[in-house]
């Protein structure tokens, strides 16, 4: 396994980095299970776990925890903060009174005394950037965390984070943590260019588009909407709309490509990710230890640029096949009023 530094933080990290996201009641409900797949990872060299809060309801940090028991030394851990956590207002969100509340819960769920990596795990338009990075800097101050980063910020929020920062004399985000794959390369825009130039740490998610590089989903093939991805968000699945029909055009291309490399669709494309000079590691979220141990297969699979050429052209640089599922949308496009004029004042005259 390879190791590279994350961001300005100094911490060495490994290619492969363990998402959980699949572990718990979302995934695999089987604790002892999900206990043993991590320490797999562990005896097979990746050193960096990726969690949060809202997987399953903290159940996934819980497993974590389970799992680092002896071995937390050996760990650079993350999670992240943001999402609703049960009923009610101010349960969520990036502002100072939940995220010192929730990094309490976060470390008892982990079992640990700190948190290496603290994640805002998207952006809060109700929430002043300042307090955010001011409450984060405090709890780097109080060695609850050791360093803090971002998740799926669109580049216009990292950098005015990033001069917010220096203006006030507070740290700074060391990472993102975008989505990124073969079927959604429009990162390659700003955000991987914007990291690179701020020396941040990235660690990309969701390197099998959603389950669609896997190779399960195949063009005139009947697609199994009764087990793994598909039960999440069915719609995601459908057959008959053109954002699925675009995904298994492409998908058969690339199949083509990889059986040309030798390796398979998801070996593939779990490469790709790593290609990128700005990309530190890349997350892979098994459920099962077969999921884990077929990924591990393709730790040696290398893309030259002749290949990378062949990719290019079949998914351009820069470019989305589909908009990533689960990314931020800003409200200045959600949100009708925040783009219309009242009735009454939207003449010339």
């Amino acid at each position: 396994m390879r190791y590279r530094v994350l961001g300005g933080t100094g911490l060495e990290v490994s290619s492969y980095c363990l998402g959980t996201m699949m572990f718990g009641s979302v995934g695999n409900a089987e604790h002892d299970e999900c206990v043993r797949i991590i320490h797999a990872a562990l005896d097979e060299g990746i050193n960096f776990i990726d969690t949060a809060d809202m997987y399953s309801a903290g159940e996934s940090e819980t497993i974590v925890g389970k799992a680092l028991k002896d071995r937390r030394d050996d760990v650079i851990l993350a999670t992240k903060v943001h999402f609703p956590m049960g009923e009610g207002p101010n349960r969520g969100g990036n502002s100072r009174r939940w995220i010192v509340r929730e990094v309490e819960d976060s470390l008892r769920r982990l079992g640990t005394d700190w948190i290496d990596l603290y994640q805002v795990h998207r952006p809060d338009h109700t929430t002043d950037i300042e307090e955010t990075l001011s409450a984060l800097t405090d709890l780097v101050h109080q060695g609850k965390i050791r360093a803090f980063g971002c998740s799926t910020f669109p580049a216009e929020h990292i950098v005015e984070a990033y001069h917010v920062a220096d203006r006030r004399g507070l740290q700074r985000f060391r990472t993102e943590q975008p989505p990124y794959s073969l079927l959604a390369r429009g990162i390659e825009k700003h955000v991987l260019p914007v990291a690179q130039r701020l020396g941040m740490g990235v660690l990309t998610w969701s390197p099998l588009g959603s389950g669609f590089l896997t190779g399960r989903y195949r063009k005139g093939q009947a697609l199994d909407l009764t087990s793994g991805r598909p039960t999440l968000n069915p719609a995601r699945f459908d057959p008959s709309a053109p954002r699925t029909v675009a995904k298994l055009e492409v998908v058969e291309q690339l199949v083509a490509v990889a059986e040309e490399v030798g390796c398979s669709l998801p070996e593939l494309a779990i490469a790709f990710p790593l290609a990128h000079p700005a990309v530190t590691s890349v997350i892979i979220g098994p459920r099962t230890m077969e999921q884990l141990r077929n990924t591990l297969k393709g730790t040696s699979v290398m893309l030259d640029d002749a290949v990378l050429d062949r990719i290019d052209e079949i998914v351009p640089p820069g470019t989305d096949v589909y908009p990533p599922d689960g990314v931020w949308a800003p409200p200045s496009l959600t949100t009708p009023s925040l783009r219309r004029r009242p009735a009454d004042s939207r003449a010339a005259s």
